[in-house]
C-alpha cells in the first residue's frame, strides 16, 4: 500500500496539471467510476468477432392442427411392398448394404385433431400392423426432398403439389444396429457401423387436402392417449411419439 502512495504522488508531481489529476483520482478512488456518472454509461469496442445473438424463437413451438373433417380420402390402386416377407426384407438390406452402407429412411408424422386431441395419422396394413408414412431414400437423395416424393407416391394423386407437405421439425431419429426388427431411439455402445437409420419429421398440414389412399392399407388417424406406452399394439417407435409430440404447442383450429 506504501508504494502504491509513493507512485501515485510521483504521477502527481510529474504531471502538467496536478491539481486536476489528483482531482480525478480522488473521483475513482471508491468505486472505479468518476462521482456522478454511472458506469451504465460508458460504452466499449469490442474489436473480436462478432457473435451472432441466440434465438429462442424455436423454444415454444406452435404447430397449427386442423379437423380430421377438413381432409378427403379416397383410394388409388394399391402399392405393392418390395419384400414378401420379413425375412426377404433384412436379405435385400444385408445387399444393398455391402453395396451403399447404412440405409437412410424418413417417415412422416402428420397430424390432425378431433374434439381438440391430438390425431396421428398412420398407414394400416392388415389388421393389427400399422406405420407411418415414409420410406427408403436415395443414394445421394436429400432427407426433406425425399419425404416430400414419398408423401406424394404414397398419399397424393398425379397432380399433388410436393409444396402440400411442408416439413417443420425433427422428430426423433431411430437406428437399426443389425439386420434384423429392433430399433433403438440410440446408437448402442458396441455398434460402430449401424445398419439403418430412420429419421421422423413433423409435417404441417395445409388446413384442407385430399389424400389417395392405396387400396391395400387404409388410413387411420390414431389419439395420442392411445398411443402412450402402447408398444405391444404400435411397436416402441410410434408409442414413443406422444412423448417426442410433447415439446409443441398446439393450435386447434376449428372446421
Amino acid at each position: 500500500m506504501g508504494e502504491l502512495t509513493i507512485n501515485l504522488q510521483q504521477l502527481i508531481k510529474n504531471s502538467k496539471h496536478p491539481n486536476k489529476f489528483q482531482n480525478y483520482l480522488s473521483m475513482t478512488m471508491t468505486t472505479g467510476w468518476p462521482v456522478n456518472v454511472s458506469s451504465s454509461s460508458h460504452s466499449f469496442t469490442n474489436n473480436g468477432p462478432q457473435y451472432p445473438t441466440r434465438n429462442y424463437s424455436n423454444l415454444n413451438r406452435t404447430i397449427n392442427l386442423y379437423p380430421l373433417t377438413n381432409y378427403t380420402f379416397g383410394t388409388k390402386d394399391a402399392q405393392s411392398e418390395k419384400d414378401h416377407s420379413v425375412q426377404a426384407r433384412f436379405q435385400r438390406m444385408r445387399e444393398e448394404y455391402d453395396k451403399a452402407g447404412m440405409r437412410r429412411s424418413v417417415e412422416a408424422v402428420l397430424l390432425v385433431h378431433e374434439h381438440s386431441l391430438p390425431h396421428v395419422l398412420l398407414l394400416q396394413i392388415g389388421s393389427t400392423f400399422f406405420k407411418l408414412p415414409g420410406g427408403e431414400l436415395g443414394a445421394t437423395e436429400n432427407e426433406v426432398d425425399g419425404l416430400k416424393r414419398i408423401l406424394s407416391d404414397t398419399l397424393g394423386k398425379e397432380d399433388t403439389p410436393k409444396s402440400q407437405w411442408i416439413v417443420e421439425d425433427t422428430i426423433a431419429n431411430w437406428w437399426r444396429p443389425n439386420f434384423d426388427p429392433p430399433r433403438y431411439p440410440y446408437i448402442p455402445a458396441h455398434v460402430t457401423k449401424p445398419k439403418e437409420q430412420t429419421k421422423l419429421f413433423l409435417v404441417q398440414l395445409p388446413d384442407k387436402a385430399y389424400f389417395a389412399v392405396p387400396k391395400n392399407f387404409k388410413l387411420v388417424a390414431a389419439p395420442l392417449f392411445e398411443l402412450f406406452d402402447n408398444s405391444n399394439g404400435y411397436g416402441p417407435l410410434i408409442a414413443s411419439l406422444p412423448q417426442n409430440l410433447s415439446r409443441f404447442n398446439f393450435l386447434y383450429n376449428p372446421p
